[in-house]
C-alpha cells in the first residue's frame, strides 16, 4: 500500500487509509532532527547576529516557516554541502537595519514555538515586526509572555485581540531589569524570554510564578551555553521557594560557535518505538544519545515499563542507538505527563492494548496545543470502539483490547487528525493494530516529521 507523501497534490492526501494492521515493525531508522533544538538555534543566531553553519535542521515544516522569518528579517540561508552529508545551511545576517517604516510580515503556520519565540526575540532586534498565523495559532495565549516582557522595555500591540496574535512589535526596545512571569500555561514563555534576554543591555532577572514542562526550558539553558550566553538559577540549589517559584539572571552578549548540529528529535523517535512496543517488533533508532537534554527521552523510559525492552548501545559520538523490542504484552500505566505533554497522545495511543487502565495525569495544557489533544484522542479512540473517559487535566482509557480473547472491532472508520500532527501519528499507531482505520488529512504530520509514513512503510516492508 502507498503512503501519503509531501510530494503529492493536497487533494490526493485528504484521506490515507485504510492503514495496514497485523503487521510487526522491523528494521533501522535515522529520525530527523530535533524541531525544538533546532528553532532554539534559529533564534538564537537571529539574536547573535553572526554568520553560522546549521547542519543537520529537520525539513519539518515549523523549521521552514522560521527559516522563511529570517529571510524576512534579511539573512541569507544557503545550503551547502554534498548531497549524502547531514544538509547544512550557512545562515548571514543583513548588512543593515530593516527599515523602521516597514512592517515586515511573519508567518508561523501553526508553530505555537516558532510564535512564542519571536514574540520575545524580535523585541531586541530592530525593526517593526506583524506576527500572526492559522486561526488556531490565534487562539493560542502569549498575554502572559508579552505582560513579563513590557516591564523590560518591550513595545508590542495586540492588534485584534488582547493576549492574541497578531502581535505587532517595534524590535530594539528590550533592556534589562526585573520581570515576573506566570509560565504555567506554556514552557515556552520561560524559554522565549530568556532567549531574548541574551540580546539586552544588561542583565535581565526573570522571577517564574509558576512553570510546566520544565525539561523543555533545560534545552533552552543548554542552547544558550552553546552559543556563548550565560544564565544563572538563582533560587537556592535549583529548588523552588515555599511558593514554588523559580529564579533566573540573565547575562548579556552571545559568543556563538561557527558551527552547530542539531541531534535527533526524541519527539519524532518515539513513534517508531511505540510501534516496536505495540506490534512486537523491533526498531533501532540511530543517533539517540542517552544523555539528551530532550524531555521526550522519558517516553522510552515510560515504554520499558510497560513491558517493552529498550536497550541503549553507544561506540562513541554519532554512533549512538536505541533499540526497542516489543516483548508481546504491554501493561498499563498511571502517569503525571506534565514534563513530557507531546507523549500524551502517543501513550494513549497505546492505552486500548495496555492490559490494565491507563491513566494520563495533569497535562490541562494541552487543551492550548495545535488542537485541544485531549478532546481530540478521547474522540479519535472512541471512534475506533475504545473505552476512554477524559477528564479535565488528562484521560482514562481502559485496556480493552488487552484482555485474553479480546476481539478489537474492525469495521470501517475515519478518524480525524484534527489538523494537528501528533493526532495523525497517534491514530496511525492505532491503525497498526485496529483494522480498517482510515486517516483524514495525514499530511498534517508535516509540521514535525514530513517523512513519517515514508519510514513506516519501510519498517512494515521489512517485516514482511
Amino acid at each position: 500500500m502507498a503512503f501519503p507523501s509531501t510530494s503529492e497534490a493536497d487533494s490526493t492526501n485528504d484521506l490515507y487509509g485504510p492503514l495496514p494492521a497485523g503487521g510487526a515493525v522491523q528494521g533501522r531508522l535515522r529520525v530527523p532532527g530535533s524541531k525544538s533544538v533546532a528553532q532554539r538555534y534559529l533564534a538564537l543566531a537571529l539574536l547573535a547576529r553572526r554568520e553560522i553553519l546549521l547542519r543537520g535542521a529537520p525539513a519539518a515544516e515549523d523549521v521552514q516557516r522560521f527559516l522563511s522569518a529570517l529571510r524576512s528579517a534579511g539573512w541569507t540561508v544557503e545550503e551547502v554541502g554534498a548531497a549524502n552529508e547531514t544538509p547544512a545551511l550557512r545562515l548571514k545576517p543583513p548588512a543593515g537595519e530593516p527599515s523602521a517604516d516597514r512592517i515586515v510580515p511573519v508567518d508561523c503556520g501553526a508553530g505555537g514555538t516558532m510564535y512564542r519565540f519571536l514574540t520575545a526575540v524580535l523585541c531586541a532586534v530592530p525593526g517593526r515586526w506583524r506576527i500572526d498565523g492559522t486561526p488556531r495559532l490565534r487562539e493560542r495565549p502569549v498575554g502572559p509572555l508579552v505582560a513579563a516582557l513590557r516591564p523590560l522595555g518591550a513595545e508590542i500591540r495586540f492588534s485584534r485581540n488582547e493576549g492574541y496574535a497578531p502581535v505587532e512589535v517595534h524590535g530594539g526596545q528590550l533592556r534589562a531589569g526585573h520581570t515576573v512571569l506566570d509560565a504555567g500555561a506554556s514552557s515556552q514563555y520561560l524559554s522565549a524570554l530568556l532567549l531574548a534576554a541574551t540580546a539586552a543591555p544588561g542583565p535581565v532577572h526573570v522571577e517564574v510564578a509558576a512553570l510546566t514542562s520544565e525539561p523543555y526550558v533545560d534545552l533552552t539553558l543548554d542552547a544558550i551555553r552553546l552559543f556563548g550566553g550565560t544564565v544563572v538559577r538563582e533560587d537556592a540549589y535549583g529548588v523552588p521557594d515555599v511558593h514554588g517559584r523559580v529564579a533566573f539572571r540573565v547575562e548579556p552578549g552571545l559568543r556563538p560557535p561557527a558551527q552547530v548540529s542539531v541531534e535527533a528529535d526524541l519527539s519524532a523517535v518515539a513513534y517508531p518505538a511505540a510501534a516496536a512496543a505495540l506490534t512486537d517488533g523491533e526498531v533501532r533508532l540511530d543517533d539517540v544519545e542517552r544523555n539528551s537534554r530532550q524531555g521526550d527521552l522519558a517516553f522510552l523510559d515510560l515504554l520499558g515499563r510497560m513491558g517493552a525492552e529498550v536497550t541503549w548501545r553507544s561506540g562513541g559520538p554519532g554512533t549512538s542507538e536505541v533499540i526497542v523490542r516489543g516483548t508481546g504484552e504491554l501493561r498499563a500505566v498511571d502517569e503525571d505527563l506534565s514534563a513530557t505533554p507531546d507523549q500524551v497522545p502517543t501513550l494513549a495511543a497505546l492505552a486500548p492494548f495496555a492490559r490494565g487502565t491507563t491513566v494520563i495525569r495533569n497535562v490541562p495544557h494541552l487543551r492550548l496545543k495545535e488542537s485541544d489533544r485531549l478532546r481530540a484522542m478521547a474522540t479519535e479512540l472512541r471512534r475506533t470502539g475504545a473505552s476512554v473517559e477524559e477528564l479535565e487535566d488528562g484521560l482514562v482509557i481502559e485496556g480493552t483490547w488487552a484482555a485474553d480473547h479480546a476481539v478489537v472491532p474492525n469495521d470501517p472508520v475515519i478518524c480525524d487528525t484534527w489538523d494537528d500532527h501528533r493526532i495523525a501519528m497517534s491514530m496511525a499507531l492505532v491503525g497498526l493494530r485496529r483494522p480498517n482505520v482510515s486517516l483524514r488529512q495525514p499530511m498534517v504530520v508535516a509540521k514535525s516529521y514530513p517523512g513519517f509514513f515514508r519510514d513506516l512503510e519501510r519498517l512494515l516492508e521489512r517485516s514482511g
